[in-house]
């Protein structure tokens, strides 16, 4: 029986965090420190002609001002006869999107270097630019994963014959992250090793990257990131910011601090990308899919290939024998996107579980019916069995949570006094990944233990749940287990990105126990006299500090002693784990389904999700406290994407106009009322050792459809182009 994994856990860093001694990039104290302020371009695209940084050099406090002209080199040179490209600041005068730094101010306070960034002068030789993806749809490239894709079976043909069809284009703006914690480092050198501090979600990726643009070892560069407030694959690439702040420290020979503004983060971590979906679905009468043609647009820059793989996971849904979901991707004069929380997958999903109610009501037929027709009961596009799927419980589940079946069909039929009433609701999938990762594991002869790992902790609760884990095998209670990340020092992690921390690093930690259970069996069984010969590492445990046959309390030896006995003060355990063979066998995805009820009110159009009922099936839950706040994140965030989030550009100056918080609008308190989460738990023997699946991202994923949903059939209007805002409604 699990002694603390599967119970509800609070945060083993909640009392730091909420006393101010757990250290965020910008609060680790440097002697002698100068402070860097960050001069952004603009103009949206061109050339510097001239940049005058005379007055802001002779202003009191700065130290110097890095321009292209002056700026240590950062990376190798470009090849000859390249095109024009950014891929390290402060290296060319050539500008690629407004917002781009072209200068760094470095002063001996932040003031200094603030109110002398102000007095650089910059003049510019323009040139045409385009910020808007819709005008620039005719020079899309497929993306790599597209280029190589082939329809499965012919969905043109499939798509004519159709009794019953829909289509329709759906339109989703640019989103940013907005996490709290502002993006920052510090960086110092002593001789030729570096350490940074860096926001970021994978130490050893910015170690790399370091490495590149600095030309020195990886190994001379250590990077620290302990704690990180909020980053939803904002930090999961490395920002500008981390090299621009290493190399002014190598030039001045002092410890320099970064820290963006609010403002400075719109253009200075990426966001999730403009998209447009041309979407059509084939049915029979009875409700079975027989085409789905769902092609995607979004853009990236002009300097730089990106694809969120907006259509990827959409393929492996619904049982449909004909479908075709390319996605093509425009350059623009913009930064270049990153992944934004649920890539991909929740504006994939956004489109198609919007075209599933469309087609529902051209068959009128009931939503939940209808994907209950469509149920894929092996994996669409491979054919393979899914290792675990409860897709269908988590349907009946929420259906009889929300009281679907009192649900009336037309729209504009159910009120709450003067209000609209509309209930929708939609399904959501996300891949269950699983990287190499590596922890180790020092148990002392005390019975506690010591256990790192590289990995990163942006809010889930990776800290707690690795204890949990490490305790859990140790047999150790959570005070005796002391978990640390967020350094390159520590064994290699991948980056916390995609849900797969958990199953990554969780089976590396878990793998470390256990070698630690077998060398103390190892080192018991040296004595003639051990009640435990004969058993092989599979066959004991950890608990108490004694080390015992499962399920077996009569024959048991104290920990403690045969440390003793043997002279060993420590068992020191590295252990690398990767995914099993097994796993190519089958098709693993977590799954939900949402259900949503929004009030509308007709004469000013204002929208309020009142209700929501998500039901998650992802695998087993290690600490049902942590993982119902996760679910509950990603439904709010999910009220913000459908209601409120938009990145609003002046295409006449390539300009984003919303760089704040005052003007990007994310949800507060009172836009969020009643929601439950509900897990369905799946025994899964496959995915990895813990059995567990990703969840961070699943949590988001249905959510902007079932409210889109909710909303026509509330108000009998459908909107396509999210955020969904009153304008939009009268």
């Amino acid at each position: 029986m699990a002694r603390h994994l599967g119970k509800e856990t609070t945060r083993v860093d909640g009392l730091a965090k909420v006393t101010g001694q757990a250290k965020y990039t910008a609060e680790f104290q440097i002697p002698n420190i100068t402070y860097g302020f960050i001069v952004l371009s603009t103009v949206a695209k061109g050339r510097i002609s001239a940049i005058d940084t005379r007055q802001a050099e002779q202003a009191g406090g700065v130290i110097r001002v890095f321009t292209h002209l002056n700026a240590g080199r950062l990376g190798p040179p470009p090849a000859a006869g390249a095109a024009p490209g950014w891929a390290w600041p402060l290296q060319s005068d050539r500008v690629f999107f407004n917002g781009q730094p072209i200068a760094l101010v470095v002063a001996e306070t932040y003031e200094q270097a603030r109110h002398a960034s102000r007095l650089v002068k910059v003049s510019y030789q323009t040139e045409p630019h385009n910020t808007d993806l819709a005008t620039v749809l005719e020079r899309a490239q497929p993306d790599p994963a597209s280029a190589k894709a082939v329809p499965r079976g012919n969905p043109v043909a499939a798509m004519q014959a159709a009794p019953v069809k829909v289509a329709a284009e759906y339109r989703i703006p640019i989103h940013h992250h907005n996490p709290i914690e502002p993006h920052a480092a510090i960086a110092f050198w002593q001789g030729d090793q570096l350490t940074i501090f860096d926001k970021t979600q994978e130490v050893f990726g910015v170690q790399k990257h370091l490495a590149a643009g600095l030309g020195v070892p990886a190994e001379n560069i250590r990077v620290v990131s302990p704690f990180v407030g909020g980053a939803f694959g904002a930090s999961l690439k490395p920002n500008y910011y981390p090299s621009l702040t290493a190399m002014a420290a190598r030039e001045l020979k002092r410890p320099v601090k970064v820290v963006y503004t609010r403002a400075q983060m719109f253009t200075g971590h990426g966001y999730r990308p403009h998209t447009i979906q041309k979407v059509a679905l084939g049915a029979d009468r009875d409700g079975k899919l027989s085409a789905i043609i769902h092609e995607a647009f979004h853009n990236t820059s002009s300097f730089e290939p990106f694809s969120d793989a907006t259509t990827s996971f959409l393929k492996q849904v619904y049982a449909c024998p004909n479908l075709h979901a390319p996605l093509k991707v425009a350059a623009t004069d913009l930064a270049t996107p990153t992944w934004m929380r649920a890539p991909g997958a929740v504006s994939g999903m956004f489109a198609l579980e919007s075209a599933m109610d469309e087609l529902s009501y051209a068959l009128k037929m009931d939503p939940l019916a209808l994907r209950l027709a469509n149920y894929a009961e092996v994996d669409p596009e491979s054919g393979k069995p899914f290792s675990s799927k409860a897709l269908r419980e988590c349907y009946r589940l929420g259906a009889e949570k929300f009281g679907w079946g009192n649900r009336k069909a037309e729209p504009r039929s159910m009120r709450d006094g003067r209000l609209l009433v509309g209930w929708g609701m939609a399904s959501s999938v996300w891949g269950a990944f699983q990287q190499p990762a590596s922890a180790r594991i020092v148990f002392r002869a005390d019975g506690t233990a010591s256990v790192t790992s590289a990995t990163s902790d942006i809010g889930p609760g990776t800290y707690t749940v690795m204890t949990m884990i490490a305790a859990e095998f140790l047999g150790l209670r959570l005070d005796q287990v002391h978990f640390e990340l967020g350094d390159t020092r520590q064994p290699k992690a991948p980056a916390q990105g995609g849900s797969w921390t958990t199953s990554s690093v969780g089976s590396a930690v878990r793998g470390a126990a256990l070698a630690i259970t077998a060398k103390l069996l190892e080192l018991a069984n040296r004595d003639a006299t051990s009640p435990l010969r004969g058993k092989a590492p599979d066959e004991v445990e950890m608990l108490d500090g004694v080390l015992r046959p499962k399920g077996d309390v009569s024959r048991s030896v104290a920990i403690a002693d045969v440390m003793r006995r043997t002279g060993t003060h420590e068992i020191v355990e590295t252990y690398d784990s990767t995914p099993s063979p097994e796993r190519a066998k089958y098709a693993s995805l977590a799954h939900g389904a949402q259900f949503v009820e929004v009030k509308v009110d007709p004469d000013l159009g204002t929208v309020k999700v009142t209700r929501v009922i998500e039901v998650t099936a992802c695998g087993r839950i290690l600490n049902p406290l942590a993982s119902h706040s996760q679910e509950i994140g990603g439904v709010v965030w999910g009220i913000g994407m459908a209601l409120e989030e938009a990145t609003e550009i002046d295409h006449r100056y390539g300009r984003i106009m919303t760089a704040s918080l005052q003007h990007y609008h994310v949800p507060v308190n009172a836009d969020i009322h009643a929601i439950e989460t509900i897990f369905v738990e799946e025994e899964d023997t496959i995915v990895n050792p813990l059995g567990v699946k990703g969840m961070g991202e699943l949590g988001m994923v249905g959510i902007p459809a079932a409210i889109a949903n909710a909303v026509f059939h509330a108000t009998g209007k459908r909107i396509r182009d999210l955020p969904i805002t009153p304008d939009k409604l009268l």
